[in-house]
């Protein structure tokens, strides 16, 4: 595959480019234009390949960046392969911390293409599918299965779209029945990481995702501190006071019953998890500081990949400004995400976390619980699965010390319900490195993950048939 990258090189690099260059924000509306353009441009660029698709919304959700429906008929007698990708970017800021504009790709020194979505997950998709073409180039009437790609443009920000349509209470604006379309045998997406120095990774568990805003209320405007101190509530110590309720000393969740359903991983599962973890010291590398979140007493691995998680994600109340300002805020606002393990069941979870905050809401205050999305189950699959034994051995082919399994503490919200509608064999295999710095400025994606992404592509699409 390095051959066939260095003798295309030009025109991979120009279309992988042109991708990149789309800003396809796909949580800002003044944005939708370039999400839309950008799906336009891909099913163009599937056509020569033999897909016919099309751009897909459900009814009355016009405003929204639209999924992408491709596909091409394989052998009649092999499976069905659904493959999973989004073309939608985090948005860029800050700003002023990128090196380079973030939507003009650029490749240096380093062997690496600079620019939001060169990794996560335009670069992982866009590079699986060119090892597609590359194949077809070499051998059009080579043996395939049935292919189906869906690519949306709202990963980064719930999957509105994508879940409506896979509800079977839901149509889409026009064609046929869509979670009918969604049947399949495998289902492969491209958009998770593999073992340090790119050592091929089979992510064999995802966590679950629910994210939400908690909003505390007391005066009716901001009071000055000395005439009011003493006497109003204050919603900036409040919300202190209600997100520490949430776990106790060493780290784990205080909500009652929210750990009930919690499956603790087996003994094979527990034993590969640690075999391919990080150190306690390369973790502190990456992050800046001891790995010291979660429960006590838990190796990291396990907290981060058996575990559930209530995060605070952001706290924003009173004065942040330079020099004081001596007020007691009349609000506070704080962002929080759940990550869900396997058997947790979203909206039961959430229940118990409003029903905790409503009974420790500090007295004199209102709290308010809004902006619910997510909302989606975590997984875990058995090692034993034919699929992973089949992608096992191409893994092998691609890099002689095989692949490790993963069970990523990270959410890919859609992949539970794809994978319920389809009735497909989840396979996540990708090629994202801890220096991609993905969902951060000067996010990247080097050339020898690209090509590794390629020779997966070209080798597994035809092992599947």
């Amino acid at each position: 595959m390095k051959n066939h990258f260095e003798s295309h090189r030009s025109e991979i690099l120009a279309d992988y480019f042109t991708l990149l260059r789309f800003p396809t924000v796909g949580t800002d509306p003044a944005h939708l234009r370039d999400c839309a353009q950008c799906a336009m441009w891909i099913l163009d660029w599937l056509k020569p390949l033999g897909f016919a698709g099309e751009l897909v919304q459900p009814e009355g959700m016009a405003g929204v960046p639209p999924v992408l429906y491709a596909e091409r008929a394989g052998a009649h007698d092999a499976p069905t392969v659904l493959f999973y990708g989004h073309y939608d970017v985090q948005p860029p800021d800050p700003l002023d911390e990128w090196s380079t504009p973030p939507f003009e790709p650029v490749l240096k020194d380093d062997g690496r293409v600079y620019a939001r979505g060169s990794q996560d997950d335009k670069g992982q998709w866009f590079s699986f599918l060119s090892g597609l073409k590359a194949l077809l180039g070499e051998d059009p009437a080579r043996r395939l299965p049935t292919l189906k790609i869906v690519l949306e443009g709202q990963e980064e920000s719930g999957s509105t779209a994508l879940f409506r349509l896979l509800s079977r209470a839901a149509r889409p604006s026009s064609g046929p029945d869509f979670p009918g379309r969604m049947k399949a045998d495998v289902l492969c997406v491209s958009d998770t990481s593999a073992a340090a120095g790119l050592r091929p990774a089979i992510v064999a568990g995802l966590r679950g995702v629910s994210h939400f805003t908690v909003r505390l209320e007391a005066a009716s405007r901001d009071l000055h501190s000395g005439a009011y101190g003493g006497i109003a509530p204050n919603p900036a110590q409040g919300m202190a006071e209600l997100l520490a309720s949430l776990h106790g000393p060493d780290g784990s969740i205080a909500v009652p019953g929210f750990c009930d359903r919690v499956t603790a991983p087996t003994d094979e599962e527990r034993a590969a998890a640690e075999a391919s973890a990080p150190s306690e010291d390369a973790y502190a590398s990456d992050i800046g500081c001891p790995p010291a979140g979660g429960e006590s007493g838990l190796p990291p691995v396990v907290r981060n990949s058996f575990r559930p998680t209530i995060e605070v994600n952001g706290v924003h109340t009173g004065y942040g400004g330079p020099g004081s300002k001596t007020v007691i805020p009349a609000s506070a606002i704080a962002k929080l995400s759940m990550r869900l393990v396997p058997d947790q069941r979203p909206d039961e979870v959430f229940a118990l976390v409003e029903g905790h905050l409503r009974r420790h809401t500090p007295r004199g205050m209102k709290l308010f619980v809004e902006d619910v999305t997510g909302a989606a189950s975590g997984f875990r699959l058995p090692l034993s699965s034919p699929v992973f034994r089949l992608a096992a051995s191409v893994l092998e082919e691609i890099d002689p010390r095989g692949p490790v399994f993963l069970w990523d503490g990270a959410s890919i919200p859609v992949v539970s319900a794809l994978r319920q509608v389809s009735g497909a064999a989840p396979l996540l295999v990708g090629w994202g490195q801890v220096q991609d710095h993905i969902h951060a400025p000067n996010e990247s994606y080097g050339l020898d993950q690209f090509m590794r992404s390629m020779e997966w592509g070209a080798k597994i699409v035809p092992a599947l048939a």
